[in-house]
């Protein structure tokens, strides 16, 4: 706690004083030109990673950077309200799934933790692990691991395609979906080519 609390203490002596117009400038409203839904994994920072300033990244973190379906009801949904908010109130031009290498959610989703609430968000992707087992045949537990990942990235931009309001968005031309995958230990970054279904490196 005091690490964190001296670097607060940096950050304000330094970088804030530093962008002091800035941050004058965010207080009266923001305008970011992405939203990223990435991992909470406290390894992966949207905003290190894209060396991004404050305001320009909506960003959303989650268990394995899930996307749940558009079902509207009078359940808890902070995941879907966040893209309602980036989508129709600050209208952002593009929205950037982003998984990762070595994802404890999906680790979970093939078995190795269950839990309260874990286990129940992670059903969201139970096709991408049935998928990634068929795919991986004799292959490891490393390689079903990434299958995973990957497939999971897919079905949270399958489900942003269940929103109404993405939907139209698409179909105008107002936003673009990106499925994005970052490899931690290498610091590599790849991008999903929805017409072969196949990761490339950016």
């Amino acid at each position: 706690m005091d690490k964190l609390i001296e670097g607060y203490r940096i950050f304000r002596e330094t970088y804030f004083q530093r962008n002091r117009e800035m941050f004058e400038e965010l207080a009266q409203g923001q305008s970011p030109k992405a939203l990223v839904i990435s991992c909470c994994d406290s390894r992966v920072d949207p905003g290190m990673i894209f060396n991004a300033q404050p305001g320009e990244i909506f960003s959303i973190r989650n268990v394995a950077n899930l996307v749940p379906p558009f079902a509207p009801d009078d359940r808890h949904h902070s995941t879907s309200a966040a893209i309602e908010f980036a989508v129709r109130a600050l209208r952002v031009p593009h929205i950037i799934v982003m998984g990762h290498a070595n994802c404890g959610g999906v680790r979970a989703l093939l078995g190795a933790h269950e839990g309260d609430f874990i286990g129940p968000w992670m059903r969201i992707a139970e096709p991408a692990r049935d998928l990634a087992i068929n795919k991986a045949g004799d292959e490891g537990s490393d390689v079903i691991q990434r299958l995973c990942e990957h497939e999971t990235l897919k079905i949270s931009l399958a489900n942003l395609r269940t929103f109404p309001w993405i939907r139209r968005a698409l179909q105008l031309n107002e936003i673009q979906l990106h499925g994005w995958y970052y490899d931690l230990e290498k610091a590599e970054l790849q991008e999903l080519d929805e017409a072969t279904g196949e990761f490339k490196s950016l």
